[in-house]
């Protein structure tokens, strides 16, 4: 930059003056104006290289502008106003980038290195866990992830975390089931329940995480019995959605449905009238089927750093408890409560399988029920 200025400052200028009182004050204010140019360009160079560069002379992150993306397949509006605090809080700018969790998977799948992505943000563990089996995540050692995290909502070698948590159990017609008949996920296959049940597609991660934890439970054989009865039962074919099998409930076309308990919250909110509970089965032995939507760090991560400092952020007790009641789900972190609003749904047990193994069984589950004719 020194012997740049140099050349800069002695150079002869070639310009024709009018008269030479012009040629005389030009050119001295000329000379003055490269002057002030090389000084700040020296500076600005001397500014740049001792606070943007590390020891070895590479730009840290810590220095630059930090700007984290995220890819979620969460509305926008759950995880919006965290991102926003976040950034009020510690200067990082997020870019998120929002779809289903299969497109966001394929697209970090296609990336590869050239990913803008430094994490991923998705629902039900299923999708974790192909997210982790395709190679996508990397580990993340932190502490403040293992005190806040229990064990059963990570992932054995720390490439995701679960950060809320959702109970998918039963939903009945108070006008037309007591609470007595109801038991367990399997006695639904039962014919008692035969043109009385309604379920969501199995096409859906949702169903088939609960098969996948059926199998590690029951074994594939039972599950399979379980599943084809199910199907017997059914009162009509599966709906493409939670809302819409609790709806038919409501309508009297079925008296039970599994659904993920938000849904439940979602439309009691819009319809604090409707003639429906939840139920949690399988209290007297493994408990109620939960899951998680979580984040983990991609494999090509830009800023890994900063963003092992969001996770842990997000699994903090004041975000855990803002994640939670946006989507009326149940924090991950244990030492959080949930809303009053999900507490008032009452306390149960629940399954306390690693939620890992549901993850790992999926394709199993997918196989049986194909296998039993669930659609």
């Amino acid at each position: 930059m020194a012997s740049y200025c140099s050349a800069l400052i002695t150079a002869p200028d070639t310009r024709m003056w009018t008269t030479a009182v012009d040629e005389d004050t030009m050119k001295k204010n000329l000379l003055l104006f490269k002057k002030l140019i090389c000084g700040a360009l020296i500076a600005g160079t001397a500014f740049i290289t001792g606070c943007g560069m590390g020891g070895d002379g590479s730009a840290t992150q810590a220095d630059q502008a930090t700007t984290i993306t995220v890819y979620s397949s969460r509305k926008e509006h759950l995880l919006k106003p965290l991102f926003d605090q976040y950034t009020a809080e510690t200067g990082v700018q997020i870019r998120y980038i929002t779809d289903k969790a299969g497109a966001l998977i394929q697209r970090l799948r296609a990336e590869g290195a050239t990913t803008p992505a430094d994490m991923l943000i998705t629902v039900d563990v299923g999708n974790l866990w192909q997210a982790t089996e395709l190679g996508l995540l990397q580990p993340t050692e932190s502490t403040t992830l293992d005190a806040n995290i229990p064990a059963e909502l990570r992932e054995s070698e720390n490439r995701w975390v679960g950060l809320s948590v959702r109970a998918r159990t039963m939903v009945y017609s108070t006008d037309r089931v007591t609470e007595g008949e109801l038991t367990t996920y399997e006695a639904l296959a039962a014919d008692t329940w035969s043109d009385r049940l309604c379920l969501r597609t199995s096409k859906k991660v949702y169903n088939q995480s609960l098969v996948a934890s059926m199998i590690d439970t029951l074994g594939a054989e039972q599950t399979e019995t379980v599943v084809r009865g199910w199907v017997d039962n059914l009162a009509t074919a599966p709906f493409s959605n939670d809302t819409k099998a609790m709806e038919a409930v409501m309508a009297g076309q079925c008296d039970v449905t599994i659904v993920n308990t938000y849904y439940f919250g979602r439309l009691k909110k819009k319809q604090p009238d409707a003639a429906l509970a939840l139920f949690w089965p399988n209290q007297a032995d493994r408990g109620v089927h939960i899951n998680v939507s979580g984040g983990g760090i991609t494999k090509h991560a830009k800023q890994p750093e900063a963003a092992r400092k969001l996770l842990e952020w997000l699994s903090s007790p004041e975000a855990q408890r803002k994640l939670a009641e946006n989507n009326q789900e149940y924090p991950a972190n244990g030492g959080v409560k949930p809303s009053a609003e999900v507490a008032s749904w009452g306390e149960f047990k629940a399954d306390a399988m690693h939620v890992e193994a549901a993850g790992r069984l999926q394709a199993e589950a997918v196989k049986l029920m194909d296998r039993a004719g669930y659609l």
